[in-house]
C-alpha cells in the first residue's frame, strides 16, 4: 500500500527514536511510575498528579491512549450511569469539542488531543517509546523498573507501581500471580467460561471447510485451525480474538486509497468467498460494524463469520517476546489491509457490499505519526491477575456484596470467537467458529477495589487497572475503555495514598469519595 507506511507500535520500539533520550540511562526518581500507554495509564497519571505527586510515566508505544485513541470512537458502554469520575469527564470533554454535553462516539484525533491534554502537568513526566526489560524486587516490594529505548535504557524507581499495560508485562514480571486463557467452567462456577459454540458471529450450517470442496486431503482452507472441538465449558489457554478498529472517511478530499498491498494473498479470503456464496441477500452490516463516526468518519469492526478479526491466530501473544507479538501485530495489519483489498478488488465479492466498501478510503488526517494507520491492535485479553479478589459471572450477575466498590462495569459478558474449526454434522464436515459469548448486560454492577491488588504475599506497591483480576467471561464485561478511564484514575488516587504502605491498606471510603462512588 503505497500511502500508509508500516505501523509505529509498542513492540517497534527497540528501533524507535525516542524524543526524550537525553536523559535515557538515568535513574529517575517519581512517588508514582506508571508503566504502559493506555487510557488507564492516562487517568491513573492525571489522577495522583492532581493529589501533588510526582508521576513518572513510561508508555511503550509512540503516542498515549490505547484503544481510545486508537480507534475505538464507537464507545462501548452497556449503561452510562455506570461511568463516573474522569471516565466521565472525558465524555464530556469530547462533547465540549462537538458542542453537546456528552459525547460517545468520537473520531481519534479528537480522543488524542483530550488525552494530550491531561498530560499536561509539571509533575507529570512522560518517556514514550520505552519497553519494560527487568523489575527489581526486594521482599514483596517493587524497588524499581528498568527500560529500554533507542537512546538506551532508563531506570525508574517509586515507592509505587502501577500496571497499565494491556498485556500485563509489569505484573508478570514482578511475580505476581496471573492467567492466560479460558478458565473451565467448574473453576468458578461459571455457566459462560470455557468452550462455547455460539449461533452468533457464526458460519453457516454446510459451509465447506477443505481448500477442494468435500476432500479433506486437500488440505484446510486459510484461517481453519487443525483442532478438535473441546466439550462445553472446558477451560483452555485461548484468548479471545483480536482486530483493527479501523477508521475510514467518506470524503474523497480526506481519503487514502485502497490499494494492493505489497503482501497481499487472496487464498486468505477464500472462506470468505463460501461465505458469500451461501448469502442469498448479503448486507454489509452483516459483515461488518461498520459505525459512522463525526465528519463521515467510521470505527470499523469485526461481525459475522469472517470479518476483520482474525481468529485464532493471537494464542501466544500474551506470554509472547517482544520480537514475537511484532510478528503477530504486522500479520493482523497485513490480514486487515488484504481484507479491505479483497472487497475492492475481487470479481467474487457481492457488488452490493463492493460498491459500498468502494466509497470509502484511509482517513488521511488520522494517525499522523503512524502513518495513517492506528498505533494499537485491539488486545481484548491477554493475561489477568489473579488477585486479592477475583471478579466472576457472579459479579456480572450482581449476585456479590462488594462493599469495597470503586467503579462500575455494565457490559454484557462479552468474549470474541477464540477458534475456526471443523466439525461432522449429519455426517457432513463443516467450518464453525468457537468462543464467541454475548450474555446480560447493562445493570451496573461494583468493582472490587481488591481485584486491581495483588495478592499481599506477592506484591504490595502494585497496582494493576487493566489486567486486573478477573475470570475470563467477567473480563469480557469488564475490559471496556471508560471502566479502564474509571479504573486508572482509581489506581492514581491509591498509589498517592499509599505511599509506602501496602496498597492492600489504603482506605477505600476515601477513595470512593474522591471517584464519585457510589454513582447519584
Amino acid at each position: 500500500m503505497r500511502y500508509l507506511i508500516p505501523v509505529i507500535c509498542a513492540l517497534a520500539l527497540m528501533t524507535a527514536c525516542n524524543a526524550e533520550s537525553p536523559d535515557s540511562g538515568k535513574t529517575v526518581k517519581a512517588d508514582v511510575c506508571i508503566y504502559g500507554g493506555t487510557s488507564a495509564a492516562v487517568t491513573a497519571a492525571k489522577a495522583a498528579a492532581q493529589e501533588g505527586k510526582k508521576v513518572v510515566v513510561i508508555c511503550p508505544d509512540v503516542v498515549l491512549g490505547g484503544m481510545t485513541t486508537g480507534g475505538l470512537g464507537s464507545t462501548d458502554i452497556g449503561n452510562k450511569q455506570a461511568i463516573i469520575g474522569m471516565a466521565r469527564k472525558f465524555y464530556r470533554d469530547l462533547g465540549a469539542h462537538y458542542g453537546v454535553e456528552e459525547q460517545w462516539t468520537f473520531e481519534p484525533s479528537v480522543a488524542q488531543g483530550i488525552i494530550d491534554s491531561y498530560m499536561d502537568n509539571e509533575n507529570i513526566s512522560l518517556y514514550t517509546e520505552y519497553y519494560l526489560t527487568s523489575v527489581s524486587k526486594k521482599g514483596t516490594r517493587i524497588q524499581s523498573i528498568t527500560c529500554k529505548g533507542e537512546g538506551g535504557t532508563k531506570t525508574v524507581k517509586a515507592p509505587v507501581f502501577i500496571d497499565a499495560t494491556y498485556e500485563g508485562d509489569l505484573m508478570a514480571m514482578a511475580g505476581v500471580s496471573y492467567h492466560v486463557g479460558r478458565e473451565d467452567q467448574s473453576v468458578y462456577g461459571e455457566q459462560w467460561n470455557g468452550s462455547h459454540v455460539s449461533y452468533y458471529h457464526q458460519f453457516p450450517d454446510g459451509v465447506d471447510p477443505f481448500v477442494e470442496k468435500g476432500n479433506p486431503d486437500s488440505g484446510l482452507l486459510w484461517g481453519i485451525q487443525d483442532w478438535k472441538l473441546k466439550e462445553e465449558g472446558a477451560g483452555d489457554n485461548y484468548v479471545q480474538a483480536y482486530n483493527y478498529r479501523v477508521c475510514m472517511s467518506n470524503d474523497p478530499a480526506n481519503q487514502i486509497p485502497i490499494t494492493r498491498p505489497a503482501d497481499y494473498d487472496s487464498t486468505k479470503y477464500e472462506l470468505l468467498v463460501r461465505v458469500f456464496e451461501a448469502d442469498p441477500d448479503p448486507r454489509v452490516n452483516e459483515y461488518f460494524i461498520w459505525s459512522i463516526m463525526p465528519n463521515g468518519k467510521t470505527d470499523i469492526n469485526n461481525r459475522g463469520a469472517f470479518s476483520s478479526d482474525m481468529i485464532g491466530m493471537n494464542h501466544d501473544y500474551p506470554e509472547a517476546s517482544w520480537e514475537r507479538r511484532k510478528e503477530i501485530i504486522e500479520a493482523h495489519k497485513s490480514y486487515t489491509l488484504g481484507l479491505f483489498y479483497f472487497y475492492v478488488s475481487d470479481p467474487r465479492v457481492p457488488k452490493v457490499l463492493q460498491d459500498w466498501v468502494r466509497g470509502w478510503g484511509y482517513a488521511k488526517d488520522e494517525y499522523p505519526k503512524t502513518g495513517n494507520w492506528t498505533h494499537q491492535l485491539y488486545i481484548r485479553e491477554a493475561r489477568r491477575m489473579i488477585g486479592e479478589y477475583v471478579a466472576t459471572q457472579a459479579d456480572c450477575e450482581g449476585k456479590c456484596n462488594i462493599e469495597d466498590g470503586i467503579g462500575y462495569a455494565a457490559y454484557q459478558m462479552d468474549s470474541h470467537n477464540c477458534e475456526r474449526i471443523v466439525i461432522q454434522k449429519d455426517g457432513k464436515y463443516m467450518v464453525k467458529n468457537e468462543g464467541d459469548v454475548e450474555k446480560g448486560g447493562g445493570k451496573p454492577y461494583p468493582i472490587s477495589y481488591r481485584s486491581i491488588t495483588p495478592k499481599r504475599e506477592e506484591c504490595t506497591n502494585l497496582l494493576v487497572p487493566v489486567c486486573m483480576s478477573s475470570s475470563h467471561i467477567a473480563y469480557g464485561s469488564i475490559r471496556m475503555e471508560p471502566v479502564f478511564l474509571e479504573l486508572g484514575q482509581v489506581c492514581g488516587i491509591a498509589a498517592s495514598l499509599a505511599g509506602k504502605k501496602p496498597v492492600q491498606s489504603v482506605d477505600v471510603k476515601t477513595i470512593q469519595k474522591k471517584v464519585g462512588y457510589p454513582a447519584e
